[in-house]
């Protein structure tokens, strides 16, 4: 395992939820994961608690009906298990790496890598993971990131989104929420490089995270950099 550079706060109030605690307890290895982690550090609420752990699927699903929580196989094509504890789900998640990708879907291998499993997230911010502790493993930088205002991706801007070409409405989902700098240069060109493979993207894809940035108490901004790189166009003709 590669260390990151690790802040510690004060365990957050939601770490102590009865129906969270038994499985953390099944699965003490495993981090809290991306968003719950984010929101922490933003000081906003948190929706959704999500788990990561180098524990193959089978293995936590096993740890998981030996402490008396129920399992449920929700994408396991995806080395997802969801933890049914007290009537509530927690997705947990085995660590990953790309093996190939195609511009919308990834082949992942299993990992017990930390770091390799934070390096195939879309931003910084979405990258982080957290003990029970209140310990936050940050490898890419994403706690300064989240400070600035500064939204940017994990590597190479144009290798990012080649592997994934909804990483371009991503970007303008959580510039909407998280950003307060405009983005650099080398993120302007790589956004508006994909706009040709958007066309490749669902309807209903597109339109789920059109709703999402509008959703945004402040989505103005994101959508007039939207419009000025011409992605805007690119999705509502």
């Amino acid at each position: 395992m590669t260390d990151a550079p690790a802040l510690h706060i004060r365990p957050p109030a939601f770490l102590s939820d009865p129906a969270l605690v038994p499985v953390l307890a099944a699965l003490p290895e495993a981090r809290i994961a991306g968003g719950a982690v984010r929101d922490t550090l933003a000081s906003r609420p948190v929706a959704d608690i999500d788990l990561a752990t180098p524990r193959r699927p089978d293995a936590v699903i096993e740890a998981l009906v030996q402490a008396g929580i129920r399992a449920v196989p929700t994408g396991l094509e995806h080395g997802t298990v969801t933890a049914v504890s007290d009537g509530r789900g927690f997705e947990v998640t085995t660590l990953r790496r790309d093996v190939q990708t195609d511009g919308r879907h990834a082949v992942v291998a299993y990992t017990d890598n930390w770091r390799e499993d934070a390096a195939r997230r879309d931003f910084t911010i979405n990258a982080l993971s957290m003990t029970r502790d209140g310990t936050v493993h940050d490898y890419f930088g994403g706690v300064a990131d989240l400070r600035a205002g500064v939204l940017r991706f994990v590597g190479d801007p144009a290798r990012r989104i080649a592997e994934d070409t909804l990483r371009v409405l991503r970007y303008f989902r959580f510039f909407a929420r998280y950003a307060a700098m405009p983005p650099e240069s080398s993120v302007r060109a790589a956004l508006q490089a994909g706009i040709p493979n958007l066309e490749n993207l669902s309807a209903e894809r597109v339109w789920s995270e059109l709703l999402r940035i509008l959703a945004a108490p402040e989505p103005c901004a994101a959508v007039a950099l939207m419009a000025e790189l011409g992605i805007l166009d690119a999705v509502i003709p």
